[in-house]
């Protein structure tokens, strides 16, 4: 078996931090993670700079990329001018993100789950790129609690002909039957996860279980989200990889150099990370 990981820390890891890191920094993280075969790396994030500072100057940090063939580059939009943005920075991929909930929606993207619908459709209608809809707080949601199955599979067979589909454990309070169930039910290739409650690894295998081929993760176990109040970093891209390969699924991920990524995240932001792997080495030593 063979799953493709997306590591998302260059946007959902950074957009976190209480602190903006310069755009050579950012981009200098991106050219680390594809040196370490990450198939896919999201890079940055077109929203306004006033809503998320960390996320300022994604267009630097697309133009200063060193490409790498064989990975895959994509980045956030959640309206339409982050779609255009997006598109004329030449990336490969558009992630648009679409809230289950109206409280989230509205919170995270300014707008009403309707409106969100809508700019979904239309991006889809236009985009020359493969667009992946990310459905977020799609198990629970910080303002109106447990999310119902329901609606989130209506969102998703909706977009499923069009889009690639992506369940996210925003606030990370999923458990694998949960996760196993919604995947089942949705047929959803992929799944964002949060390690809030230390369930995250768990809850992948559960994916994997149920028929879910890509996986979010970011390198560190950095991540969170700015309106999602408490909810703590994704799940880390080298404790995943080391997981996945020790069960004998196949990820093409070069973990010594996502562990050295890592180790060196932690010197540039000065404090220790969330992930173990990078910390404990893997096993046996290399």
């Amino acid at each position: 078996m063979r799953v493709t990981i997306c590591d998302v820390g260059p946007r959902d890891g950074l957009q976190n931090e209480p602190e903006t890191l310069a755009t050579a920094v950012r981009a200098a993280l991106v050219d680390r993670l594809s040196a370490a075969r990450l198939p896919r790396i999201e890079a940055a994030s077109f929203v306004r700079r006033e809503a998320v500072p960390q996320m300022a100057g994604s267009e630097e940090v697309v133009a200063s990329i060193k490409r790498r063939p064989g990975t895959e580059y994509s980045g956030l939009a959640l309206n339409e001018r982050g779609y255009e943005r997006l598109a004329a920075a030449r990336l490969d991929r558009v992630n648009f993100s679409l809230a289950a909930t109206e409280s989230f929606s509205r919170r995270n993207a300014n707008q009403s789950r309707e409106v969100a619908v809508a700019a979904a459709e239309r991006i889809l209608e236009r985009s020359e790129l493969p667009v992946t809809v990310t459905i977020s707080v799609a198990f629970g949601c910080p303002f109106e609690g447990r999310v119902d199955p329901g609606v989130v599979a209506e969102l998703a067979e909706g977009l499923a002909a069009r889009a690639e589909v992506v369940l996210a454990d925003t606030i990370g309070v999923a458990t694998p039957s949960q996760v196993r169930e919604l995947v089942t039910r949705t047929h959803a290739p992929g799944v964002h996860l949060h390690n809030t409650r230390n369930t995250g690894y768990a809850n992948a295998l559960a994916a994997l279980e149920a028929g879910a081929t890509l996986l979010d993760a970011s390198c560190g176990g950095l991540g969170g989200c700015p309106y999602a109040p408490r909810a703590t970093g994704n799940i880390a891209t080298e404790d995943l990889v080391y997981l996945l390969e020790n069960e004998g699924v196949e990820t093409g991920v070069d973990l010594d150099a996502v562990i050295a990524t890592s180790a060196w995240l932690e010197g540039v932001l000065g404090r220790r990370l969330e992930g173990y792997v990078y910390r404990a080495g893997s096993f046996p030593p290399g």
